[in-house]
């Protein structure tokens, strides 16, 4: 392969990224990052693997953001550039050896969780979009999720100061949206919600150690992601030293605070047995408290959600390639910025670009639970490791900001990680010759792409003639 550019071309159109983004913008970046069509979709998914005891599920989510914020606040405030967990884990693991191999399967599997992240969020749009406009024939869902995609790039394509702004005018959309769920119930409770299992505390701990907690968790956990996309934005973040963690725990607890009184109001007005079976749960709850006109009005709010969540995560994954490609650790055409708007535009089409095809192609669940799966290993256990690492050979006193309880959070966070990552009970299914058929876990499917992108690394590095072909 050949060898990075370094013409006076191509470093024109790599110019550095600018910071522009204050707390306010961050935040809600994140924020809305994290909401999107999420928990609108995995709502009744939750009621029915946990059943009254729907609430414990989105805590336990919260908690695990909570415990992982530390690790993503720790980095992203010592190392605020471009990129992320790309950059966490090249320089935890060693920026000539291993670390190289880390970084480049991280970016790897972004070319591919990533477009499938925005594919979930186009899908879960489209399902909403059929409660206001019937989608009888089986290409309407798709033909709208394609769109939305397509609209997303569209507007993405400006300066980060434009983005910044409308992520704030979005942002206000997604606030207003859940408060005014969160009134319905709080004014038309007709039915108690539990916040404990029945037998209460002695009960509890068989509750959380469940095989349903484990799938339910799958989904808040994919409802609660997006906490750090202000890390993926690093290197356009002003102040990033305090801006980087606050705005990582704002977006958590105020997210956390805002799915706990949703689900509450939703299972206080419609019993869970009901909600669980439910396609539109938030056009059927509104419609039950408003009635049907208010109900078309929610929902028209539920896709601005959906499309603001697309929005903020299509714009941090997009600075992942760009990042390595800057490093010298990719393909150099992603290190290029627009020669006027200043942003990664190769990059931004790629992954939009791939997005759109996945939406054409996959249904909902299996997106999500291909997501967490794919990501795991390598973005959140590898980067939790990875901190121990660096705290190891850098030390701490020129930490910005250092964790709490330190290595507690590490712990738990790599032990529930691996208990999120074995309860992934969804698959592809292969069909073969005969009619014959084979069921691929997920976790397969994730381990054989990581093995895929170790000998696409080996055959990039041999061509560099770089670790571990340097002779």
């Amino acid at each position: 392969m050949a060898q990075i550019d370094t013409s006076t071309d191509t470093l024109e159109t790599t110019a550095p990224l600018r910071r522009r983004l204050g707390l306010v913008q961050a935040t809600a970046l994140n924020m809305i990052d994290m909401v999107g069509i999420g928990p609108f979709v995995t709502l009744p998914l939750v009621m029915g693997f946990m059943g009254p005891n729907f609430l414990l599920a989105w805590v336990v989510g919260a908690a695990l953001s909570l415990v992982d914020g530390f690790i993503w606040s720790e980095l992203g405030a010592a190392y605020p550039e471009a990129g992320g967990s790309y950059r966490f884990l090249k320089l935890a693991y060693g920026e000539q050896k291993w670390g190289r191999l880390m970084s480049f399967l991280y970016v790897w599997q972004t070319l591919v969780q990533a477009p499938l992240v925005v594919a979930s969020g186009a899908i879960g749009f489209a399902q909403y979009f059929a409660y206001l406009v019937p989608l009888d024939e089986w290409w309407q869902p798709k033909l709208v999720s394609g769109v939305v995609v397509l609209l997303l790039i569209a507007l993405l394509y400006r300066r980060i100061e434009d983005i910044g702004k409308l992520g704030v005018l979005l942002w206000v959309g997604v606030l207003g949206l859940m408060g005014w769920l969160i009134l319905g119930g709080v004014t038309h409770a007709t039915q108690p919600v539990a916040w404990l299992p029945e037998g209460g505390l002695a009960a509890l701990p068989g509750v959380l150690l469940s095989a349903a907690m484990g799938q339910a968790t799958v989904k808040t956990i994919y409802s609660y992601l997006g906490y750090y996309n202000v890390c993926h934005l690093g290197g356009e973040i002003k102040d990033p030293q305090r801006v980087i963690p606050r705005s990582i725990f704002l977006s958590i607890l105020g997210i956390m605070a805002l799915y706990l009184l949703l689900n509450w109001s939703v299972g206080s007005v419609i019993p869970w047995q009901e909600a669980g079976q439910s396609k539109f749960i938030v056009s059927t709850f509104v419609e039950r408290v408003y009635g049907a006109t208010a109900a078309k009005a929610a929902t028209a709010l539920v896709l601005w959600v959906a499309f603001a969540s697309l929005f903020a995560v299509l714009l941090g994954y997009s600075r992942i390639p760009y990042a390595a490609a800057a490093d010298g650790e990719f393909l150099p055409i992603f290190a290029k910025t627009h020669p006027t708007k200043h942003f990664p535009h190769v990059s931004l089409l790629l992954l939009g670009g791939v997005g759109f095809v996945f939406s054409l192609l996959f249904r909902l669940g299996e997106v999500i639970s291909a997501i967490l799966a794919m990501r795991i290993l390598v973005q959140f256990v590898g980067q939790a490791i990875g901190l121990v690492l660096l705290r190891r050979r850098r030390g701490t006193a020129a930490l910005p900001f250092k964790m709490p309880l330190y290595p507690l959070p590490v712990v738990v966070a790599v032990v529930v990680w691996l208990w999120v990552f074995m309860s992934i009970q969804d698959g592809v299914k292969v069909e073969g010759q005969a009619g014959a058929s084979l069921f691929l876990p997920f976790q397969v499917a994730a381990l054989l792409m990581m093995a895929l992108g170790v000998v696409v690394f080996l055959l990039w590095s041999r061509s560099q003639r770089r670790w571990p072909f340097e002779n």
